[in-house]
């Protein structure tokens, strides 16, 4: 349930609003919008006389959500949540670029890369140094050691880094990452999304391989239950019945999203169809739909790639898509970065 607070509510009668709200067990969550002030209701609001909410004096309507997501519904917070991320924002109108190999495997590897994505536009510089591989038998990444290289490359480029997490307990690692992503196969890990919520960091939640996009913003409503506002939604593509493409990546996602929640909005066209000739027009498409972000595998020298050579752009390949990406941003009014 959603109250809407008049333009000229007084503190003291809101404030009596709720604190009857409280006495019932609701949680009552102010937010200030541009243009709106409301108060979203937490809890079992079935037993809530609307007439007798309607009847208070700082009261203008009161709209009942049927959504299970409350935290990351648009109608409880109308405004475009705007997260900053070091030296610049996601979810502010501009789009940002995360760009790197999917796995980080040496300190000139991934500091070659990183300068290389710098100076094709990326703003953001990604590398995996936990990976979670179908075979236990492939690379698994470096672990600690790959996080202390990935904060090399940001020092060699000023770029904000973003990894994956895969266990609650490796937390304390991830203390100089900038952006911590949950990977599809652990949207649901439910324990670890409460852990995550309990940290002060921007967090990059993608869907999983066979996920509702309701499902996903309940994992979202996991993390910022916990009290961490800072979530990402990332849309990577989802296990269909077609089998000429890794995924089929569900673009109508971008936009339904939107509709739905104020979170921003990331598209992965590299995973989602696992195919480099395809990365250019998901890219593209993407930023039409609305994305607030990309993230683009990019490595230094993909046919020698520890992990997924087959998904990532040369920096060649890379700096031509990124002049697209930047012509279709331009066209759209949009700019690169902060």
């Amino acid at each position: 349930m959603v109250i809407i607070l008049k333009k000229d509510a007084q503190a003291e009668s809101i404030r009596r609003l709720e604190e009857s709200l409280k006495v019932k067990g609701i949680s009552a969550n102010h937010i200030e919008g541009a243009n709106q002030n409301i108060i979203g209701l937490v809890g079992d609001t079935s037993g809530i006389d609307v007439e007798n909410l309607l009847a208070q004096d700082c009261v203008e309507n009161v709209r009942r959500v049927q959504e299970p997501f409350k935290k990351s519904n648009r109608k409880f917070h109308p405004d475009d949540t705007v997260i900053p991320v070091r030296n610049t924002v996601i979810g502010n109108g501009s789009l940002q670029v995360i760009a790197g190999p999917c796995s980080v495997e040496s300190e000139e590897q991934i500091i070659t890369t990183a300068i290389a994505c710098k100076e094709a536009g990326a703003t953001m510089l990604r590398g995996g140094a936990f990976k979670p591989r179908t075979s236990p038998y492939s690379f698994q990444g470096l672990g600690g050691e790959g996080i202390k290289l990935l904060v090399k490359a940001r020092e060699e480029t000023g770029l904000p880094i973003v990894t994956e997490i895969m266990n609650g307990a490796d937390l304390d690692l991830f203390a100089d990452v900038d952006v911590i992503q949950v990977g599809a196969r652990n949207m649901q890990n439910f324990e670890l999304l409460k852990a995550l919520g309990k940290c002060d960091k921007p967090i990059l939640l993608k869907r999983g391989l066979a996920n509702t996009m309701e499902e996903l913003l309940m994992s979202a409503e996991y993390i910022m239950a916990g009290g961490n506002m800072k979530v990402i939604l990332c849309e990577r593509g989802i296990r269909t019945f077609e089998t000429m493409t890794r995924n089929t990546l569900d673009i109508s996602a971008v936009p339904l999203l939107k509709e739905k929640s104020h979170l921003p909005i990331c598209v992965d066209p590299s995973h989602a169809t696992g195919i480099v000739s395809l990365i250019e027009p998901l890219s593209l498409a993407s930023v039409v739909a609305g994305a607030d972000a990309l993230e683009i595998e990019v490595h230094n020298d993909p046919k020698s790639a520890l992990s997924d050579g087959g998904q990532q752009l040369t920096p060649a390949k890379f700096a031509e898509v990124m002049a697209k990406i930047k012509d279709i941003a331009a066209y759209l009014g949009r700019h690169l970065g902060k």
